[in-house]
């Protein structure tokens, strides 16, 4: 999925792995690791694995201020 993301407002309120990926310019594959991990905010719905816009803002500030 190609996107071109300019804006933390151009976001849904909850995005995919793919959505994830292009936030962040890593691929799909690294994404989902990144959401398996402890301290990274997924939201876990059945099978289904979503991040919250506000949380993964919250994350990436958090992150670049250590």
């Amino acid at each position: 999925m190609k996107t071109d993301i300019t804006s933390f407002d151009q976001l849904p309120i909850t995005l995919r792995a793919e959505q994830v990926a292009a936030v962040l310019g890593i691929s799909r594959s690294n994404a989902y690791a990144l959401m398996r991990q402890e301290d990274f905010p997924t939201l876990h719905i059945g099978k289904r694995m979503l991040v919250p816009k506000d949380r993964l803002i919250q994350w990436i500030e958090a992150s670049t201020q250590k």
